[in-house]
């Protein structure tokens, strides 16, 4: 035997030492099926969206387990594996991914599959366990408050002043975004930090000239 046909063999069988019984296919499965659970219940807590995307949160588990069906099938023939990874390749998605948050949900799911199917489940549990800590500790980190959005109307273009010299008094940071001018009406899109919301919406309202005002708060970017 030539040291090519000996090295083509140690080859071949370094990637067919998986063994592919039913009953390991179906504990692998059992084992990515409660990873793929732990993920969906996390991803509707630990997600805090104003429209929470049930489809999104569906793909998930169902990523966790084809990721693994994808690793045991890899693993139990070089032929196959190869072949895969040229189908794969060619494997296009074009779906824009708007939260960030959903990016690293992605990549939990897909590397959990990976994991359990490479029979590394430990690996799996550990990675469940602080990556959940981690995302509790950074989103209770009050790392800045986002600022309020105020709305006003009038009906006399010097309600402007009198809107300003009232957040002058309440507010440590106001800035008008917009003005818009209507004949003898006005309105006003000021963002702010205060903690004397009430007072301020109150005494705005009450000014002369002010048809509305709405106070709103916001879970967007933060302005420092």
């Amino acid at each position: 035997m030539s040291f090519k046909d000996v090295f083509k063999k140690s080859f071949l069988e370094g990637f067919t030492r998986y063994d592919a019984t039913p009953e390991n296919i179906l504990i692998v499965f059992a084992i990515s099926s409660f990873f793929a659970l732990y993920i969906f219940f996390a991803y509707r807590i630990l997600t805090r969206r104003t429209f929470y995307s049930k489809s999104f949160n569906i793909s998930l588990p169902a990523l966790v387990l084809i990721t693994a069906g994808i690793i045991l099938t890899i693993q139990s023939s070089v032929v196959v594996s190869l072949g895969m990874v040229g189908a794969l390749s060619i494997v296009r998605f074009r779906t824009a991914v708007k939260d960030p948050m959903d990016l690293v949900f992605l990549f939990w799911a897909i590397s959990t599959g990976i994991i359990c199917g490479a029979g590394l489940a430990q690996i799996a549990c550990v990675l469940c366990f602080v990556l959940t800590i981690v995302l509790v500790v950074f989103d209770r980190i009050p790392v800045g408050r986002s600022p309020k959005v105020l709305m006003v109307s009038g009906s006399s273009h010097d309600v402007e002043a009198r809107v300003v010299d009232t957040l002058e008094k309440y507010c440590r940071f106001y800035s008008v975004k917009s003005r818009a001018f209507a004949s003898s009406r006005i309105d006003m899109v000021v963002e702010l930090r205060t903690n004397k919301e009430s007072e301020l919406i109150r005494e705005i309202a009450g000014l002369e000239n002010v048809t509305s005002s709405t106070l709103l708060a916001h879970d967007g970017e933060i302005t420092y």
